[in-house]
């Protein structure tokens, strides 16, 4: 499964967009857990209401979960990515949400944690979280028998024309297009 996370704020239109019909064929919300609400706009406010009391500006971890084109993923395979990232990430009992998106038969989810700690009033760091993911995203497609994408299969496999944070640095250096370093 395809893991891309990133720390957000934007409660209200998060919510808005993972329950957008349009463009969905079908959307359902799997899990609320950790919330008084049970909509999705209500729980996301929850968390917007209680990172008020902190000074986190992103205090949401929004992650989307993607099997591969040819295969169908079940909602017991979403709870348990849904459960692996959420120990990987040190999210372990934050309030979180999970909505399956369904489009033209294929299905994808979407978690959102809150990541306020409500005894610390903190927000909980997620250091290095896109390692962490793509490694999990590897098990994942490992553990399901699913053939790895070639960015996945070995980490150095990537697009020979994207060039390297260095080459983009030094080509700022030199007043040049990077794509002549390249």
């Amino acid at each position: 499964m395809i893991l891309k996370g990133s720390q957000r704020a934007g409660a209200s239109a998060l919510a808005d967009h993972l329950m957008n019909e349009r463009g969905n064929d079908h959307v359902s919300v799997l899990e609320l857990r950790g919330f008084v609400a049970n909509d999705l706009h209500g729980a996301l406010s929850e968390a917007l209401a209680i990172s008020k009391a902190t000074q986190c500006k992103q205090f949401m971890f929004s992650l989307s979960l993607s099997p591969p084109q040819d295969h169908i993923a079940t909602e017991a395979d979403f709870m348990d990515a849904a459960d692996r990232s959420e120990d990987k990430l040190g999210l372990n009992g934050q309030p979180r949400a999970i909505v399956i998106h369904e489009k033209d038969g294929r299905r994808h989810a979407h978690v959102v944690w809150s990541r306020i700690d409500g005894d610390e009033m903190k927000a909980i760091n997620l250091p290095h979280f896109k390692t962490k993911l793509r490694d999990l995203s590897r098990d994942l497609f490992l553990d399901h028998g699913w053939v790895l994408p070639n960015g996945l299969a070995n980490y150095g496999n990537k697009s020979p024309l994207n060039f390297t944070l260095e080459e983009w640095q030094q080509a700022k250096r030199q007043g040049i297009d990077p794509r002549e370093i390249k």
